[in-house]
């Protein structure tokens, strides 16, 4: 919009204009000669504007993902998550073609979660869905969409695909320990290993980056506060988010089993005498042998469902979630209540045994 005032320089035109979020933003200039040659250059600044807005609106959704992802996302992923927003370019790629994000509507994208879920799992829809929203809510914020189109939206996902992990009971976790302590060597670091996710739940890239420089045998801690980059060959790397960086209390005994590695290396705790620290697999395969031997079976269980269990026997008993969350690095206890909101058979009786307890005294 324009407005006009005569000078004793000469017309002075004022070009407004606010902006998605209701800013003012305004260009001024005077000395013309007359109000005519005010309005025809207030015109072609608002027609450059204009076209400017227009071209910015006419993009490709898969091309404004594609730019969205470099500018905001790129740098603060690890290469693994790169990945996964390239793998959803991608499929946004192939279901939407050239199709402009101004034209994509609420019935378009239930299509295409409809179109995608039939062969991926529930989980892999999810995150698909989330990062995607996380984009459209970007648009709408770059004024270059009104609505969003991913609200109200039917997850859609392949039953079949979704994997069943069976955890620990508290008796099973105690059998599990037991077993790793029967042939710890030194020269073969993943029983340890092992064994401090089941004592602390900590990740495994948190584990695998423990120097002896973050135990504190005095105050008896672990702290944590770097990761191990294993996806890419190894190196130290930013824990998984600020709040992960966290100080653990645990007991003399674990203390006392992790300092007969000592002789293994200066620096790092599970650094083999080999000169390397065991990858996923390698954990992952001693976790299997260990639970074989020890008569434990369950579907899917790997090295990450030890920090489940962890969990759950703190729950059964009966430690406080606040303090769980803390333990575990989240932010806040509402990612701990909606990670692990599952209860072990055991919790959820002796829970029961404890309402019924409390009614009682009513």
């Amino acid at each position: 919009m324009a407005s006009y005032r005569k000078l004793s320089t000469g017309w002075k035109v004022t070009i407004s204009q606010r902006d998605a979020q209701g800013k003012l933003h305004q260009i001024s200039k005077n000395g013309f000669a007359t109000k005519n040659e005010a309005k025809l250059y207030a015109a072609a600044i608002e027609a450059e504007r204009n076209g400017v807005i227009s071209q910015k609106k006419d993009v490709i959704f898969a091309d404004y993902f594609d730019d969205w992802f470099s500018l905001y996302k790129k740098n603060k992923l690890a290469k693994i998550s790169q990945n996964r927003y390239k793998i959803i370019h991608n499929v946004i790629q192939e279901f939407f073609g050239a199709t402009h994000l101004k034209k994509i509507t609420r019935s378009n994208y239930q299509a295409f979660i409809n179109w995608y879920g039939s062969t991926h799992a529930k989980d892999s829809v999810l995150k698909t869905h989330r990062i995607i929203r996380s984009c459209v809510n970007s648009a709408i914020f770059d004024d270059i969409i009104t609505k969003d189109f991913t609200q109200n939206i039917e997850i859609i996902f392949d039953k079949t695909r979704d994997i069943s992990v069976e955890y620990l009971s508290v008796h099973e976790l105690n059998i599990l320990a037991k077993e790793l302590k029967k042939k710890l060597s030194t020269r073969y670091p993943s029983r340890y290993m092992i064994l401090v996710a089941v004592y602390t739940g900590a990740r495994l890239g948190e584990i695998q980056a423990l120097t002896w420089q973050d135990i504190d045998f005095k105050n008896r801690t672990i702290s944590i506060n770097k990761s191990w980059n294993y996806h890419e060959g190894g190196g130290f790397k930013d824990t998984k988010t600020e709040s992960s960086n966290r100080v653990i209390r645990v007991n003399k005994e674990l203390l006392d089993i992790i300092g007969q590695l000592k002789g293994n290396d200066e620096q790092m705790l599970f650094r083999s005498s080999f000169g390397t620290i065991p990858t996923s697999n390698a954990v992952n395969k001693t976790l299997r042998n260990v639970m074989h031997d020890a008569g434990i079976k369950k579907a899917n269980f790997h090295f990450h469902s030890l920090r489940h269990s962890h969990v759950a026997y703190l729950l059964y008993q009966n430690i406080d979630l606040y303090a769980i969350s803390k333990r575990l690095g989240h932010s806040d206890m509402t990612t701990t209540a909606k990670k692990y909101a599952y209860l072990i058979d055991e919790h959820k009786a002796k829970s029961d045994e404890l309402i019924e307890q409390a009614i009682n005294k009513i």
